[in-house]
């Protein structure tokens, strides 16, 4: 029973990122992703989270008050802590393309954590395993480069099953090895509990809905929030 627990949510995991690659240039928003204005971040003299991915940062089919990083927001207003949140999700993206595009964000905000939420497409695309390593791990030096005091969280995804065992492990086991490498909080699996759950996801049972962003938020706050405390 477990191991078809498991085969559900990785065949779900594989057609969510299949939907994501579809539409990402339909759905895809700009450059900057939706974050708020440098300025307006500026004057509420708050210290700033960067959430950098794809479509699940993004809150594909949702508002984007429903997503993970405006409900994460609100946890972090209820509980008093300076800080803002800052949108940075891009529909399709891979993590060559997050490569290319951090500076840009690295240069719009002095950022205090950054959320790195990006590899799933390299998965579905079968990417070699080390070149999503080389990518993430090159995102990772530009933000420690540009603000060494900025602290990294790793968002770890997982490969769909139908590239092999060989593949889905490397590929896997890769975030762990760069959490431990470049000393970053690491969210083992960030669709843990949602993924193949038909009533965590849309009608098209492939993008979580907004309950499933509430689970989601909660497992992103296991380890960002120790993280924020400690700042």
């Amino acid at each position: 029973m477990h191991n078809i627990i498991r085969l559900s949510i990785f065949l779900s995991f594989l057609l969510f990122l299949s939907c994501q690659s579809q539409n990402s240039s339909e759905k895809a928003p700009s450059k900057a992703g939706s974050e708020v204005p440098k300025k307006e971040a500026e004057k509420e003299d708050k210290k700033i989270i960067v959430f950098f991915g794809n479509s699940l940062t993004a809150a594909y089919g949702l508002d984007p008050s429903e997503g993970f990083v405006a409900l994460t927001q609100k946890k972090i207003d209820s509980l008093g802590l300076p800080y803002k949140a800052i949108n940075s999700g891009l529909s399709g993206e891979t993590t060559a393309g997050g490569d290319n595009r951090v500076d840009w964000i690295l240069d719009q905000y002095d950022i205090d954590v950054f959320v790195l939420e990006l590899g799933g497409n390299d998965g579905l695309r079968g990417i070699n395993p080390d070149d999503s390593y080389k990518n993430l791990q090159s995102i990772i030096k530009k933000v420690q480069a540009k603000r060494n005091t900025t602290k990294i969280v790793l968002a770890g995804m997982m490969a769909p099953p139908n590239m092999g065992p060989e593949f889905t492990t490397k590929f896997r086991e890769n975030y762990a090895r760069l959490a431990k490498e470049n000393n970053l909080a690491l969210i083992p699996f960030l669709l843990e509990s949602v993924a193949g759950i038909r009533e965590l996801n849309l009608a098209d049972g492939i993008h979580p809905t907004a309950s499933g962003h509430k689970i989601l938020t909660e497992t992103i706050w296991k380890t960002l929030g120790p993280v924020i405390n400690a700042k």
